[in-house]
């Protein structure tokens, strides 16, 4: 009876099993009939992807003949039709020289414009040339004796200064830098066609005006670089022709007039790089300093230094004061650091252009360290390693001019020795919040410190003692570079040692009398213990 149970029991537990696997089957089909079918996948194709072409390089003749050519082309056309307007239209009517101007202005615009339906930069160079044209024309009716119209010469300037602004609406509504800088540039180029004058100069300022427009608006940079090349050039020959200068006036206006000119440009140049520097190339901000500077400080100097030699202290120092406030402008408008750095630069440079034109000799050389002292210490201050740099440079000029045999020279080697140091060490001792000086800078203060000290002591010691008097400004040299901390001292004393060896063993073994011989080897024995003693307890004390 037990093995019928027992087999019972079986049987329901197998039934048990057999139901419990049908409802899981059961289960199983419903959620499959639930699941979304699989989206079957294509076969991979494999797709060769295509070798990137190598970019195609310029063709120098293909750039010359369509670049170069166009240009030159319009700039010669233009000025031969310049000249003919000068020469021969005197001989037309009135009507017939304002018409026939004009009637060729528009003639050359209008075929400007049908070009560049097909060719858009020729045509907007030849547009350009049209726009120049109308300028000159302008111009001419006033400026130009031959074919005169107007009188008037304030209603000469209003005009120009009309189609100054017409010019500059045109290229800007265009959005075509091409056609700005033909219509400028041949602008102010035709207008050295004819006798410059106070009027000449004041036609390139308005032309001038309106290529800065351009630089402050559009943030181009090529046409108002040009310019400015081109007013400063028109100054030039204006200067040299000395009779064309406020003809009749006396010096002193002449001269005045001639500084307000360049004072104008100056301002107008400068506060078109100012307004928005941030959005200029750092390359372009540079080249407009430093051409403007270089304009302004050149010219300047030359007519003041014509006209009144004792002023000419007066005019640099003004110019430095000037670039020493465009730095300031520079960096309220938070300008590239660099633009600041050269503007700092310009102003220490002028500053050391200044000084010949009101010392000499020994008072010379002294302004020079001077200021080389004050700028490689304002440097750290305003942080600038570029003033850091000029001031060490006008520091060696000032070197240079102690080797001449002038009074006081030792005074001014030891002041050179200290400068020399001081600004060293005002760049490298380690202030909080201020950048640390790099080693390059470091290593030629160390150098001029170590000529400076060479020279003062090579000038106090006998003719024949001059290997001795290089070794203890070699001993000097450790010292200082022992006293600061400094190794770079001390690699400067290293190579002076090295050099009074040499020229010991090479001159002064044979030549030196027996007391002078002696002397030099027994003091050189001391000090070369004394320095390697030094040494030893340095390594000891790290040890």
């Amino acid at each position: 009876m037990s093995d019928e149970g027992e087999g019972q029991d079986l049987r329901n537990t197998v039934k048990r099993l057999e139901a419990t696997v049908a409802a899981l089957e059961t289960r199983l089909a419903s959620l499959e009939a639930r699941e979304p079918p699989r989206p079957v996948l294509a076969p991979a194709v494999s797709t060769a992807v295509p070798p990137v072409a190598a970019p195609e390089q310029r063709d120098l003749e293909a750039h010359v003949g369509t670049y170069w050519l166009s240009r030159l082309g319009i700039v010669a056309l233009i000025i031969g039709i310049a000249y003919l307007i000068t020469y021969h239209f005197g001989e037309l009517g009135v009507l017939a020289r304002v018409g026939a101007g004009y009637l060729l202005s528009a003639g050359l615009g209008a075929f400007g414009l049908w070009l560049a339906r097909r060719h858009e930069l020729f045509g907007r160079i030849v547009f350009g040339g049209g726009l120049a044209l109308a300028y000159f024309v302008t111009y001419a009716l006033h400026f130009i004796p031959a074919v005169r119209v107007i009188d008037s010469e304030v209603l000469a300037l209003v005009l120009l200064a009309g189609f100054v602004v017409a010019i500059v609406t045109i290229a800007h509504r265009m959005q075509s830098e091409t056609v700005a800088g033909i219509a400028l540039f041949l602008g102010l180029h035709t207008g050295m066609l004819s006798d410059i004058t106070a009027f000449t100069l004041l036609s390139t300022t308005l032309l001038a005006a309106g290529a800065l427009f351009f630089l402050v608006r559009n943030r181009w940079v090529i046409v108002p670089m040009s310019s400015l090349v081109a007013v400063y050039s028109t100054h030039v020959v204006w200067a040299v022709r000395t009779g064309h200068m406020a003809p009749g006036a006396p010096e002193d206006d002449r001269l005045l007039l001639s500084l307000g000119f360049l004072a104008l440009y100056f301002l107008l140049f400068s506060v078109a790089l100012l307004v928005r520097p941030r959005d200029l190339p750092v390359r372009a901000s540079l080249a407009f300093t430093l051409l403007n500077w270089a304009g302004l400080t050149s010219l300047g100097a030359y007519e003041v230094s014509q006209e009144q030699d004792s002023r000419l202290f007066t005019f640099l120092l003004i110019v430095a004061l000037a670039h020493g406030a465009g730095a300031a402008v520079a960096r309220l408008q938070r300008s590239p650091v660099g633009l600041t750095h050269a503007y700092l630069a310009l102003t220490a440079v002028t500053l050391a252009l200044a000084m010949p034109a009101r010392y000499d000799d020994v008072a010379l050389v002294a302004a020079w360290t001077v200021t080389g002292l004050v700028a490689g210490l304002a440097a750290r201050s305003v942080e600038s390693p570029v003033l850091r740099g000029v001031g060490v440079l006008i520091l060696y000029v000032a070197l240079g001019a102690c080797e001449w045999e002038t009074p006081g020279r030792l005074t001014l080697l030891t002041g050179l020795v200290v400068a020399f140091v001081l600004v060293e060490r005002g760049g490298t001792v380690r202030v909080a919040g201020l950048p640390e000086a790099q080693t390059p800078f470091t290593a030629i203060c160390a150098v001029g410190a170590g000529l400076s000290l060479v020279a003062l002591v090579g000038a106090r010691m006998p003719d024949g003692l001059v290997t001795l008097g290089w070794v203890i400004a070699a001993f000097l040299l450790f010292g200082v570079g022992f006293a600061v901390r400094e190794r770079w001292y001390r690699l400067a004393a290293l190579a002076v040692l090295g050099l009074a060896l040499g020229r010991l063993v090479l001159v002064d073994v044979a030549k030196l009398p027996p007391d002078q011989r002696v002397l030099t080897f027994i003091l050189l024995g001391v000090m070369l213990l004394l320095v390697s003693y030094t040494y030893t307890r340095l390594r000891d004390r790290r040890g």
